[in-house]
């Protein structure tokens, strides 16, 4: 027998006996297709399967990041695959996954490390992914999803309880799930009676801290424009660009015009010249039609940039219902997944989700050194479905265009036909970051990339010197700052074991930045490797 240090895959189907029952020819054909999606993306990930039993599968993996990647890979294919199923009939997964001391005996795994993986994915929800503490400690800073904390969860045959993280999942209309705080592990011996409102009051917090995660994308084709208004209002102008992200395209959920959704005002007045993800000609006609209108009037809108507006209806509740009404049946009309939410009633702000958060200024620095023809194929972190749909609906589109995309890459946006470049790059960014929840970056205009895009080394996510774990603590706000100075050519960041940096500056071309890197950082550290390449951070192909 043999000890090791592993990270534990555990998976298995949530109400298999059920599905079973019902069907039990097509699930177990069903259960070979998927674990086909299974075992290709745990080899792929550098993993080995172990055990299987049923509907259950126990994997190894050399690294956690690997790990948990391929869970979130596995997840995500199985979601698409189950929206050709009625709910009741779709297969999905549960994960979890640990870190553990295991012991090898004929090629299976035993030990703690595989029972708190089961444990772990019996907390999962269904569709999700557990993880331990041990193993986000070694994921927070290298992948770009969100997690909850769970707290420590009390689970069976383990006898210290198992502090928990759930990993956000994507829904079937894009958004990010909230993942549902489990109930915490009960403390050791009893605790006095005035404990429990404090205890009450912990967990309501903690409650209302998971709130709040990334929305997700599905590839959508939409035209944008102020949708028409009733007819009691004055005609919008006419759909003028299209809007593309990442994932097939899902139906959006109907809105019951008896009941408009329930509206907070915001401290903010109506300014047409303010309102995010529309074009500038909706802009313009939200600005003579509908501000001066009198009431009752109400305008909606969604991240992908249809909106609608109705004024001198007969009661605010009418307004309402017939604004989301009108912008709904318009999305949807164009297939787009994103529900439409009021953003104004009367002059008043009601919109719960506030501005779409964007980058610094400027968001573009044009530099002929660095920009190269666009290439579908070469967009950083975008899968490959998605560089199909760039391929075959942003390279043939006309000007003015842009392409924005999330620090994930699994949110891509990009407005075309457009007036001006300005606008195709406020409204990237805009719909780019309402979706993705951070800010996004463009990195392409009209037929160039306007950004330094890599491809001598693999893009795993957007470089941020201040956040890098892998540079050492002291190093980091200078790495910055010399990064930030130095706003043209090509820049690479290499660091060595102890985590002393070496930097190109200015660099011709990708090559040189990553020699000159790698000589920069061999001066003062051992075994250096490049982490960082302009705006990215990179790995090994």
């Amino acid at each position: 027998m043999k000890r090791k240090i592993a990270a534990i895959f555990a998976a298995d189907i949530a109400g298999y006996s059920r599905l079973v029952a019902e069907d039990e020819e097509e699930t177990l054909r069903r259960l070979a297709s998927y674990r086909l999606v299974t075992d290709d993306f745990i080899a792929k990930g550098g993993g080995r399967i172990f055990n299987t039993a049923g509907d259950a599968v126990l994997a190894e993996f050399p690294s956690a990041v690997e790990a948990v990647r391929c869970a979130i890979d596995i997840q995500e294919s199985l979601r698409t695959r189950n929206m050709a199923y009625p709910p009741s009939r779709q297969m999905a997964f549960r994960i979890g996954i640990t870190i553990g001391d295991v012991v090898e005996r004929d090629g299976d795994l035993l030990g703690d490390g595989v029972n708190i993986a089961a444990r772990l994915e019996g907390l999962a929800e269904v569709g999700g992914i557990c993880i331990s503490r041990a193993v986000h400690e070694q994921v927070a800073n290298k992948l770009s999803v969100q997690f909850a904390d769970i707290g420590a969860q009390e689970v069976k045959n383990i006898p210290t309880p198992v502090h928990a993280y759930m990993v956000a999942m994507r829904r079937e209309d894009g958004t990010y799930a909230t993942p549902q705080v489990k109930k915490p592990a009960k403390p050791q011996g009893a605790q006095p009676n005035w404990m429990w409102p404090v205890a009450v009051t912990v967990v309501s917090l903690a409650a209302i801290g998971v709130g709040g995660f990334l929305y997700f994308t599905k590839l959508e084709t939409s035209a944008t424009g102020v949708a028409s208004p009733s007819s009691t209002a004055s005609p919008a102008p006419a759909p003028s660009a299209i809007a593309a992200v990442s994932a097939p395209a899902a139906k959006a959920p109907d809105i019951p015009s008896s009941q408009p959704p329930s509206v907070v005002a915001s401290a903010d007045k109506f300014a047409a010249a303010s309102i995010p993800f529309i074009s500038d000609k909706a802009r313009a006609s939200l600005a003579t039609d509908y501000a001066p209108a009198a009431d009752f009037k109400a305008f909606a809108l969604n991240v992908g940039g249809f909106s609608a507006f109705v004024t001198a209806q007969p009661s605010e509740e009418a307004a309402k219902s017939a604004a989301v009404e009108q912008c709904q049946k318009r999305a949807e009309a164009a297939q787009s997944p994103r529900k439409c939410e009021l953003y104004a009633v009367g002059d008043t702000i009601v919109y719960v989700h506030g501005k779409p958060p964007l980058p610094p200024m400027p968001w573009i620095r044009r530099d002929a050194a660095i920009e190269q023809p666009f290439a579908a194929k070469n967009v950083p972190l975008a899968r490959d479905t998605a560089k199909a749909r760039l391929e075959a609906a942003y390279v043939p589109a006309r000007r003015n265009k842009a392409l924005a995309i999330g620090p994930g890459g699994g949110v891509l946006f990009f407005p075309i036909a457009l007036e001006t470049t300005e606008e195709a790059v406020r409204r990237a960014l805009e719909s780019c970051g309402g979706i993705a929840g951070v800010p996004c970056m463009v990195v392409a205009i009209n037929d160039d990339f306007v950004v330094p895009i890599p491809t001598m080394l693999k893009v795993t996510g957007f470089f941020r010197a201040t956040g890098s774990t892998m540079i050492s603590a002291d190093a980091r706000d200078d790495v910055a700052r010399r990064i930030s100075e130095a706003q043209s050519g090509w820049s690479a960041v290499a660091v060595g074991a102890a985590g002393r940096p070496g930097l190109s500056l200015k660099a011709a071309s990708e090559q040189a930045a990553i020699n000159e890197a790698l000589a920069d950082c061999v001066k003062r550290d051992s075994n250096c490797q490049v982490i960082g390449i302009g705006p990215f951070s990179v790995g090994p192909n």
